[in-house]
């Protein structure tokens, strides 16, 4: 399911009539609107305009979040700095795109964070990389004993499928190379996630790179590559 917002209703038809196909509920104009649905509904994406009426900007975005920590977001502005962009994604969304984005792109956009994938330039990747690396790396340190536990947890199939994705494999890729159905890689990445408590490609990534630099697995066991980034 996913939920649209924005204080324009010419913006909301626009991604309405894009989305078509989609499961999606329309017509959240307010930020105090926005917060009770989402706390009503938790749906699985929203599509939020950062002009949003109420929202206060990355925020709103990071308050919102904790009322639906399941929720995956995309951010949407009329104009998208670099800074901009980084501060969204410190924020917590899942991807970023200019208001007017192309229908067909704010198409792969959705299917791209709704497979736990990052929407992002890739000018910016490294940036945000070495923010985040050094965020889990620590995190690792702070936690080391429970992470090796859940790493542990997986099935060699799931830390097979886990080191592909840290080659930045796509799960239609990871199916070929394995022979299985992309429908089964998709249910060992959800295993995946659960297992670890993390909801995304790169968070996997860079918790497998953590892990290794910090002397927890061999070096080749895991090898990290950049997480797929798909903008």
């Amino acid at each position: 399911m996913i939920l649209l917002a924005s204080s324009s209703s010419e913006t909301l038809a626009k991604w309405e009539l894009a989305l078509q196909g989609f499961d999606v509920i329309v017509g959240v104009r307010r930020a105090s609107a926005l917060n009770e649905c989402l706390a009503k509904i938790a749906p699985q994406l929203l599509l939020v305009d950062v002009d949003l009426h109420g929202l206060n900007g990355a925020k709103g975005i990071a308050a919102l979040r904790k009322t639906s920590p399941s929720t995956k977001f995309i951010a949407l502005a009329d104009f998208v700095s670099d800074e901009l962009e980084l501060t969204f994604f410190r924020a917590g969304v899942h991807g970023c795109c200019r208001s007017d984005v192309d229908p067909q792109l704010l198409k792969r956009a959705v299917m791209a964070v709704q497979q736990g994938e990052l929407w992002i330039r890739r000018a910016l990747t490294p940036r945000l990389l070495s923010e985040f690396r050094a965020r889990i790396h620590g995190d690792t340190r702070a936690s080391g004993d429970v992470v090796d536990g859940r790493l542990a947890d997986l099935t060699l199939r799931e830390r097979e499928i886990a080191e592909l994705i840290g080659n930045g494999e796509s799960n239609k890729q990871i199916a070929r190379r394995l022979f299985i159905t992309e429908r089964t890689v998709k249910a060992h990445v959800s295993g995946i996630f659960r297992k670890l408590g993390i909801a995304d490609r790169l968070s996997l990534a860079l918790r497998v790179s953590a892990r290794r630099e910090t002397g927890h697995e061999r070096v080749n066991e895991f090898p990290l590559a950049a997480p797929k980034i798909t903008a």
